[in-house]
C-alpha cells in the first residue's frame, strides 16, 4: 500500500491508478501539516499575506477584514470553477488528486489538516471530481481544474463515482463524508499550483513507456518478418554511440529476437565468396526504418526517462504560493506555481511520442507497399488481388492519425498569453500541453494497433508462425485472439478499436 510520507516515486502512481490500491498517510504528515497551519494563523495576524488577508491576483492590493477571510476562501473556489470542453477521463484526474495530496503533505501550505483526510478518502473509496481540459494557463499553475477539485472538496459541485456522473453532495451523504474546515487558506492553498498538469504528466508517462514497448516488439518482429541482418543491433556496433537509450534499446531488441531463427548473419551471407557477382538482388542493407531502430527510439527512452524524472521531482516539490515555513518562522512570496518545467517535458514528449508514430507508420508501409519488401503481396492481402484490399483501408487511418500528431506536436511551451490583467503576464500554458500530449499518445496506439495487425498478417502469409522468436509468437497469438486471419475483407474498425484497447491495458511482455 502507497504511504503519503512526502515522497511517491512513478511506482506509487503506478499502483494507486493503475492497480486500484489505496493509499495511507503517515501520522507525521499531520503533524507536519498541523505545524503549518498553526503558525500560518498566528503568523498572518497584523500582517499582510496574500491569499490569506487579501485578495487574489491583480486584487492583491485590497485588505480583507477578519471577519470576510473565511467567506474569501470560498468565493475563489466557486469564481474559479470555471472549466469547459469535454471531462478529464478519471484516471488522470485522480493522478492529479495523488500529485495535490502529496504536495500539500509536505507542510509548507497552510492548509487544515481536513483536507489531508478527505483527499484520502476520495482517491479510496474512488469519488472522482469533475474537472474540465479547457481553463488553464499553467500560472498561477492550474487554476482552474484545481478549483473544480477544491468545489468537490467543499462539499459542492460533481463528481464521477460507480461509472456515474453525480452530485457530490449526493455522494458524501451516500459515503458520510464531510466538507472540508475552511479557515484561512484552504482555498488558495488547493488551487495554486501544477497538481492537474503534473499528475496527467505522470499518466502520459507512463502509457509512453508502454507505448515504447510495444514500438519496440513491433520493430524486432518486422527484422524478423524480412530476415534482416542482425549486426545492426549488435553490441559491438551499439557501444561505440555513448547515448544509454540507444544501447539499450538495442539490448531489448537483441533480447526480443535471441530465439529467432529469421534473423540472418551478414558473415554468413555477404563475408564469403562473392567474386562474379555484379548485382546483389536482395539488399545489402535495410531501409531506415528498420536498420536504425537503435538509433530513433534510443533518443525516445532517454527522453521519456528525463520527463518521467522531471515529474517526480514536480510531484515531490512545493508549487503553490506562498510558501509557509515553519522551520524558518516565516513567509516566502514566489512563483512556485509556475508550470514550465511540465509544459516544457509534456512538449518533448509528445514529440518523442509523434516521432515514436512515425516510425511505426513507416514501417506500416513498408510492410504494405510490395515494391519495397519483396516478399508480401501488396497490402499484405491475403485474398484475390483486385477484388479484395486487405489492410489498405485502415493504412489511410493510421497515415491520417500520424498527421494529426505531427501537427499537435507543435509546441505549447512558447504560447504564452498575457491574462489576469497582465499580472500573469507570461505563463506556462503546462496544462494544455499535458492534455495535448495525452492526445497524442492515445493517437500513437492508434497507429501502433493498425500495425501490430499488419504484422500479424504479415506472418500468417509468410507462414512464419514457428519460425518467428517467442516473444514475436507470443505477441501473435495476443493479438490473434482479437483478429482471426481474413482473406475476405472485413469491417476493421472494430478489430483496429479492440486491438488498441488491448495494447493500451496490456505491457508486452
Amino acid at each position: 500500500m502507497p504511504k503519503i510520507k512526502g515522497k511517491l516515486e512513478i511506482e506509487d502512481f503506478y499502483k494507486v491508478i493503475f492497480e486500484d490500491e489505496p493509499i495511507s498517510v503517515d501520522k507525521k504528515v499531520f503533524e507536519t501539516v498541523q505545524k503549518s497551519f498553526d503558525f500560518l494563523k498566528e503568523f498572518s495576524k497584523n500582517k499582510v499575506i496574500y491569499g490569506v488577508n487579501t485578495g487574489f491576483g491583480p486584487m492583491a492590493q485590497y485588505k480583507i477584514k477578519d471577519s470576510e477571510r473565511i467567506q474569501l476562501q470560498y468565493n475563489l473556489i466557486r469564481s474559479h470553477a470555471s472549466g469547459t470542453g469535454n471531462p478529464i477521463p478519471p484516471k488522470y484526474v485522480k493522478a492529479a488528486m495523488l500529485a495535490r495530496l502529496n504536495t500539500l503533505s509536505l507542510g509548507n501550505s497552510g492548509v487544515h489538516t481536513s483536507v489531508i483526510s478527505l483527499m484520502t478518502e476520495l482517491i479510496n473509496k474512488d469519488i472522482i471530481p469533475l474537472i474540465y481540459e479547457h481553463g488553464g494557463v499553467g500560472a498561477s499553475g492550474d487554476l482552474v481544474q484545481l478549483a473544480h477539485l477544491a468545489l468537490v472538496l467543499i462539499g459542492e459541485g460533481e463528481v464521477f463515482y460507480k461509472g456515474e456522473r453525480k452530485s457530490t453532495q449526493e455522494v458524501f451523504e451516500a459515503e458520510n463524508l464531510e466538507p472540508i474546515t475552511v479557515e484561512i487558506r484552504e482555498g488558495l492553498g488547493l488551487i495554486n499550483g501544477t497538481s492537474v498538469m503534473t499528475g496527467i504528466g505522470v499518466v502520459n508517462t507512463i502509457y509512453t513507456r508502454r507505448l515504447l514497448e510495444w514500438m519496440i516488439a513491433c520493430s524486432s518482429a518486422i527484422n524478423e518478418i524480412v530476415q534482416a541482418y542482425d549486426d545492426h543491433l549488435s553490441k559491438n556496433l551499439n557501444q561505440t554511440k555513448r547515448h544509454l537509450g540507444q544501447r539499450e534499446i538495442a539490448r531489448a531488441m537483441r533480447s526480443h529476437l535471441k530465439d529467432s531463427t529469421l534473423t540472418r548473419k551478414r558473415e554468413h551471407h555477404l563475408y564469403t565468396d562473392n567474386n562474379g557477382v555484379t548485382v546483389f538482388e536482395e539488399k545489402v542493407q535495410e531501409y531506415y526504418s528498420l536498420r536504425c531502430v537503435p538509433q530513433i527510439l534510443g533518443p525516445i527512452l532517454d527522453t521519456l526517462n528525463n520527463v518521467e524524472a522531471t515529474m517526480i521531482e514536480e510531484v515531490n516539490s512545493a508549487n503553490d504560493n506562498p510558501i509557509v515555513n515553519v522551520e524558518d518562522q516565516n513567509v516566502y512570496h514566489g512563483g512556485n506555481f509556475h508550470g514550465d518545467y511540465v509544459s516544457l517535458e509534456m512538449d518533448k514528449l509528445k514529440i518523442v511520442v509523434t516521432k515514436m508514430t512515425m516510425l511505426a507508420e513507416r514501417q506500416l508501409n513498408y510492410l504494405m507497399n510490395s515494391k519495397l519488401n519483396d516478399i508480401l503481396p501488396p497490402f499484405v492481402n491475403l485474398g484475390k488481388l483486385g477484388l479484395n484490399f486487405g489492410m489498405q483501408g485502415v493504412q489511410f487511418t493510421a497515415t491520417s492519425t500520424t498527421a494529426e500528431n505531427q501537427m499537435l506536436s507543435n509546441p505549447m511551451y512558447v504560447h504564452s498569453i498575457p491574462n489576469n490583467n497582465d499580472n500573469q503576464d507570461i505563463v506556462s500554458m503546462g496544462t494544455n500541453a499535458a492534455l495535448i500530449t495525452k492526445k497524442v499518445i492515445e493517437n500513437g496506439f492508434e497507429v501502433m494497433a493498425i500495425h501490430l495487425i499488419t504484422i500479424v498478417q504479415a506472418i500468417e502469409y509468410l507462414k512464419v508462425q514457428d519460425k518467428v522468436s517467442s516473444k514475436t509468437k507470443n505477441m501473435y497469438d495476443a493479438i490473434r485472439m482479437i483478429v482471426p486471419p481474413f482473406e475476405e475483407d472485413v469491417v476493421m474498425y472494430p478489430y483496429v478499436n479492440e486491438v488498441k484497447n488491448y495494447i493500451i491495458n496490456h505491457q508486452n511482455k
